[in-house]
């Protein structure tokens, strides 16, 4: 049983000798890299190791019983100490997402609804910061196009994880199955009459790519350069800072105009697109990425929702799962644990039936 693992312990080693290795940090793409996969790897070698040593121990307990009834009990734990760690050690063995150990990028859009989808674009931003702050998360927002009632037409956040994260607990990890249509129902600040309106926000999640993970060549940029468009500030409005970057062979376009310079616009807009060519390259690399991101959102359009967020009822209901909950207040304000959960825990149990059946 776990036999597989031997090969796993050896790499641990090797990785551990590779990390000790001072030139290693020089680069620190390279060293961040190894520092993932040590993390990944070690969980797996830390929990085998556990595995082994209680079961040793239950082995001699189990001994004892035959002499003292006293040692049973010792025993009964030691047996059930021993299946956890089997059943987490077989889900750590799942094959996983190649990205899952990366930061995540988060792309918010106001849909069907009108201002009343770009106030609910902003309340998923919220809670998806609260969330972050939960987990001890960095976020950064790196574009914004605001409402005329302090919503988002669209908005772009980066969440990023401090540290290197044990294996699933990655920011891309978890909130990769957020990416899809998100609905909700409630009675609109626009509304007079207090009828319940439904309206719709669409949620794209991607792993953020450094620039080891992608190339991309200067010659296949089209850079333009405009004026910032929003409520205004010092330098908003009143020079050509906002970027737009269009990537040639592909046709993926990207704006950025949160920043004060150009530059720092160039920067953060060449950040959103590694991240979409690395999507795109997984979708064509991968049928299994290709249909999770089908998954997500295409259009906004309140027919393709994975989740709807019911106000007068105070209930969260996610389409895919069957989850459903009655503390709504709760969740936007970033206790969105067991809405994750349950999606990661489905996701998990279909690898392992992959597996099982394979």
């Amino acid at each position: 049983m776990f036999e597989a693992v031997e090969t796993l312990v050896a790499e641990h080693a090797d990785l551990e000798r590779q990390m000790a290795d001072p030139a290693v940090h020089a680069d620190p793409a390279i060293a961040k890299r190894l520092g993932q996969r040590y993390a990944e790897v070690g969980a797996i070698v830390r929990t085998y190791r556990d595995w082994q040593q209680v079961g040793g121990d239950l082995a001699a307990a189990r001994e004892l019983v035959d002499d003292a009834d006293t040692f049973a009990d010792e025993a009964a734990s030691l047996a059930q100490r021993w299946d956890e760690l089997a059943e987490r050690l077989q889900r750590l063995l799942v094959p996983r997402d190649a990205a899952d150990s990366k930061d995540a990028l988060f792309e918010i859009k106001a849909g069907e609804g009108g201002e009343e989808s770009a106030l609910f674009a902003g309340d998923l931003l919220r809670m998806y910061l609260r969330y972050a702050e939960r987990r001890g998360w960095r976020t950064e927002l790196l574009d914004a196009t605001e409402s005329g009632l302090g919503g988002y037409k669209s908005v772009t956040l980066a969440v990023k994880a401090k540290g290197t994260p044990e294996p699933g607990e990655a920011p891309y990890a978890l909130l990769r199955f957020e990416g899809g249509v998100h609905r909700v129902q409630r009675v609109p600040v626009t509304e007079s009459q207090g009828r319940i309106h439904t309206s719709a926000a669409g949620v794209l999640v991607m792993p953020e790519a450094e620039a080891i993970d992608v190339t991309v060549h200067d010659n296949d940029l089209r850079i333009d350069v405009f004026r910032s468009s929003g409520p205004g500030g010092q330098s908003v409005n009143t020079t050509d800072s906002a970027v737009r970057i269009t990537h040639l062979p592909s046709g993926i376009v990207v704006s950025c105009q949160n920043e004060k310079s150009q530059l720092q616009n160039k920067e953060q807009a060449l950040r959103i697109l590694r991240s979409r060519l690395l999507t795109a390259a997984q979708e064509s690399a991968d049928a299994e990425a290709s249909d999770a991101r089908r998954s997500q959102v295409r259009t906004v359009d309140r027919s393709e929702r994975i989740r709807t967020y019911n106000f007068p009822e105070n209930r969260i209901s996610d389409h895919r799962v069957g989850y459903k909950a009655y503390n709504l207040d709760a969740v936007m304000n970033g206790a969105l644990d067991d809405v994750i959960a349950a999606c990661v825990d489905a996701d998990l149990q279909a690898r392992l039936d992959a597996v099982e059946a394979g």
